[in-house]
């Protein structure tokens, strides 16, 4: 099992930090809130006690929608999300559906899994259960459907049970290059990818995986 966690560089120009697009109607106000405190609090006593969950709560935000650089892995597919993989099934169609479960702490931006066409981006409406409960299969979700040169690739991002909105970054009929950015989960949730038939995995249930930077299929 491997270790997928972000690296940190060691030397070389600071890369500036990223803020997820469709972030902003929760960063914003966040950080409205913490420099307000901030100001008040050289005035007033009980505003720096108010100060320090705010600006906590704007950290915790400006994490949370941290948006990396990633340079895609080798191999025809990688994760779409960053995680841990909860389960990895056969389908009845002959297809391998990899489940990745995405704690509040992981990146919660995804990515196309393969180079291709957005050929179908379907929303379904559904329940909010927490992603890691089987009854998240009847969770809010956005299916993409991606036709790529190995056949269709199927990405199901689904909602959880907090702030319950799926962002989707392209349009049906739009190209995605391996590893680019689709949409953004706000907060706990869980992707699935589905290879095609004849297409094995490479990781295992309980390995961290890393959108974009982790490998998914096998040779």
């Amino acid at each position: 099992m491997t270790d997928d966690s972000d690296p940190t560089p060691s030397s070389g120009p600071a890369v500036p930090v990223r803020m997820a697009k469709g972030s902003a109607p929760w960063l914003a106000p966040a950080c409205a809130a913490a420099g307000a405190t901030l100001l008040a609090a050289r005035r007033s006593r009980a505003a720096r006690v108010l100060a320090v969950p705010a600006v906590g709560l704007a950290a915790g935000m400006a994490w949370f929608f941290r948006d990396p650089e990633r340079a895609p892995a080798q191999g025809r597919l990688v994760s779409s999300a960053d995680g841990v993989v909860q389960s990895i099934d056969v389908q009845s169609d002959g297809r391998i559906r990899v489940a990745v479960f995405m704690n509040p702490l992981n990146v919660h931006v995804n990515r196309a899994p393969i180079a291709g066409v957005a050929a179908r981006i379907e929303h379904r409406p559904g329940g909010f259960r927490p992603a890691f409960d089987k009854d998240s299969e009847r969770n809010e979700r956005v299916i993409w459907t991606f036709d790529t040169e190995i056949g269709e690739v199927t990405v199901v991002q689904i909602a959880g049970a907090m702030v319950r909105r799926i962002v989707p970054y392209l349009s049906e009929g739009q190209k995605a290059e391996k590893g680019q950015r689709i949409g953004l989960i706000r907060f706990g949730s869980r992707v699935d990818v589905y290879l095609p038939p004849g297409v094995a995995p490479a990781v295992e249930v309980g390995q961290k995986v890393r959108a974009g930077a982790t490998r998914l299929d096998r040779d």
